[in-house]
């Protein structure tokens, strides 16, 4: 059967990697993004490697007023939807977010705000509908506020509370709604950080990650797998000897 899929903030390299492994399927698309000539691009590209059909839908994050009609047009198009993938999302800069209030509060509308917009809108479509998988991209960040960045680890760890939640709500109607934080990803977002080479991977690999969790709905995905590990060590450290650590 072919795969019918939402993706929304599909120009993030994450979520080009996974789209191309589904293109290769022959499945359906539907493409959610703010940048109308990159989006085409890959659109493109997708049509390029055997998807059956790219549909594109131009909208900024912040446009939550139109999240109805993104939604009525996807449904419209496909009539069902197999897996839905939240992909958006910005890196902050944590300095700058603590002299500037509106910046703030724009970047942690954008990583919170808006992602849990589509969660609650995709929610009631796909309970309705009574199947099918939504993936939400989070980050190891939203597991515990670090000095350097808890503007955006707060982003993400609202994200994440929500999709937990939202997980125990739609498993009763045969949806399945999988949380995936990502370490360190070799995409533009990050490149101008100075980061441990072996804790940097590729946005390739991450997304053969993602499509296995997805076919084996899993609830929580640490990717890379040591992750886990990283993060369960980070949260056992008490809080008199964490808030001394740079990190």
């Amino acid at each position: 059967m072919t795969k019918k899929i939402l993706i929304v903030g599909a120009t993030s390299a994450i979520a080009e990697a996974v789209a191309r492994h589904y293109a290769a399927q022959g499945a359906q698309f539907f493409l959610v993004a703010r940048n109308e000539e990159r989006l085409g691009v890959i659109a493109a590209d997708l049509l390029a490697r055997g998807a059956s059909d790219v549909k594109t839908f131009v909208m900024d994050a912040h446009e939550l007023a139109r999240l109805p009609e993104f939604l009525e047009a996807a449904w419209r198009r496909l009539v069902r939807i197999d897996i839905a993938l939240i992909a958006h999302g910005t890196l902050p800069d944590q300095v700058f977010c603590e002299t500037d209030i509106d910046y703030a509060v724009k970047e942690f509308r954008t990583n919170a705000e808006s992602v849990i917009s589509c969660l609650m809108g995709l929610g009631k479509r796909f309970e309705r509908q009574g199947s099918g998988v939504i993936a939400v991209i989070g980050s190891v960040a939203g597991d515990r506020g670090r000095g350097s960045n808890y503007l955006y680890g707060a982003a993400k760890a609202a994200v994440d509370a929500f999709a937990s939640g939202l997980r125990g709500r739609l498993f009763e109607h045969g949806v399945h709604v999988l949380t995936i934080k990502p370490g360190f990803v070799d995409t533009p977002m990050i490149r101008n950080l100075q980061l441990p080479k072996a804790l940097v991977v590729s946005a390739e690999s991450v997304a053969a990650d993602i499509i296995r969790s997805i076919a084996k709905k899993r609830d929580v995905l640490y990717t890379p797998w040591f992750w886990r590990f990283i993060m369960l060590i980070i949260l056992h450290i008490p809080n008199v000897v964490f808030k001394r650590l740079k990190l």
